[in-house]
């Protein structure tokens, strides 16, 4: 395995200067948030909190206009450089097959946490409070609609409403077609190799202002909550149910995925996790996957010196279905709102929740606090009250957080472990 820092000038040099810049940011956006969050809704504020936001509003929408087209041309040029149409089939199986095992091991963490920790008995009181949220969804009819929309009618609409798997679907199969027209195809996958290259040109040159647009996105999300302290108190009233999620996290993050990425790839983890570390740095402070994907890809080739064939098809793939995090904190939360309502779940139900949870996740979409959504379809399916919902908004969009860092890490250690299988499919 090659291991080799990033092309950029600065960064080859000084490979840990865009980390810090990216902690620096974060670090000033919570202390802007956490000192000036009590003036957030004042209107004599207006001015600062605008300028504040739009700094985070303009990076975002940045990254999310390269999402799309970087994730075509990742894929169709990862998929026709496999060459053969019956090894992507192989390795689409695997790869999946990958993300349900480690999504299970995720959501199998967490049931067991929870069971033990039982946070959701000491919030019994809260229950009453919740607010009623009328939406439910029967867990059937959302993997139907998830199937359904790996292929959709019309593209263009696809990439407005960020229907992300159904435009992996098509780039999947329009990149392996294209392998089987000889010198045209052959033209036309260098021509959307040039795009991808300038597309990942173009991310270098866009990373280098995420400290600004962090230090936007955190300092604004801290003050819309009401600052450092009133975040601390709605932390504390959940503190319980907070350190249960958290633990599993880490060791889902910290102990199961480095485990796995040494043993099936060989690769050092510590040094994997460096690589990363500007992708996970931007999951946190974006809690998307989404927006995270240029990064997390460009990291992949330029950082930990991964194929391109492996980082543009595993990646955008991970980016979708391989939410680890997502599925861990679902069933956490949801034996959480039954043990404050006081409903006692049987071993059966648990059954049905690591199955649903596994389902929602891989169906929810990778962006800030999608599990909320898709946690209305498991709540659904053991018959505990959906409303239970409202004891966790408080918090919510910080774990949420957490949660996308371990689904980014997830993706990273899989893309490793996935390049390795298409070395050995060589051999």
């Amino acid at each position: 395995m090659r291991d080799q820092t990033s092309k950029n000038g600065v960064g080859q040099n000084k490979p840990y200067l865009l980390p810090l810049l990216l902690l620096a940011g974060a670090a000033a956006g919570f202390a802007i948030g956490g000192l000036f969050g009590s003036h957030w809704s004042d209107p004599s504020w207006g001015l600062f909190v605008g300028f504040i936001r739009l700094l985070g509003d303009i990076f975002m929408n940045i990254l999310k206009a390269l999402v799309i087209p970087l994730i075509v041309c990742s894929m169709i040029v990862g998929v026709s450089a496999m060459g053969d149409l019956r090894r992507i089939g192989s390795l689409f199986g695997f790869t999946f097959g990958y993300y349900v095992l480690t999504t299970l091991i995720s959501v199998t963490i967490g049931l067991a946490l929870v069971n033990l920790i039982q946070p959701g008995i000491d919030a019994g009181t809260a229950a009453a409070a919740a607010p009623h949220i009328k939406e439910a969804v029967v867990w059937y009819e959302a993997v139907f609609k998830l199937v359904s929309g790996m292929f959709p009618n019309n593209l263009a609409q696809a990439a407005a409403d960020s229907n992300i798997l159904g435009l992996i679907v098509f780039s999947l199969v329009f990149g392996g077609i294209l392998t089987t027209l000889g010198k045209k195809g052959r033209r036309a996958i260098d021509f959307i190799d040039t795009l991808n290259e300038a597309l990942l040109k173009l991310v270098r040159m866009v990373i280098w202002l995420a400290p600004i647009g962090i230090l936007g996105l955190v300092a604004n999300r801290i003050g819309a909550a009401g600052g450092g302290m009133a975040v601390w108190v709605e932390l504390s009233k959940l503190l319980k149910y907070f350190l249960t999620v958290i633990t599993g996290l880490g060791i889902h993050a910290f102990i199961v995925l480095p485990a796995l990425l040494y043993f099936l790839s060989g690769r050092n983890p510590i040094r994997h996790f460096r690589h990363f570390a500007e992708a996970l740095i931007m999951a946190f402070s974006t809690a998307s996957s989404a927006a995270t994907l240029p990064v997390t890809i460009g990291s992949a080739r330029e950082k930990a010196g991964i194929s391109e064939e492996a980082s543009g098809f595993v990646l955008p793939l991970g980016a979708t279905v391989n939410m680890d995090g997502t599925a861990l904190y679902e069933a956490v939360a949801v034996v959480f709102i039954a043990q404050a309502y006081g409903i006692e779940l049987s071993f059966i139900e648990m059954l049905i929740v690591m199955l649903t949870a596994t389902l929602a996740a891989i169906g929810a979409a990778a962006i800030p606090e999608a599990g909320l959504v898709t946690m209305v379809m498991v709540l659904t399916a053991v018959k505990v009250p959906v409303e239970g919902v409202g004891l966790l908004l408080s918090i919510d969009w910080f774990l949420d957080r957490f949660r996308t860092t371990v689904n980014v890490w997830g993706d990273a250690v899989g893309c490793s472990i996935v390049e390795k299988r298409i070395e050995s499919l060589k051999k």
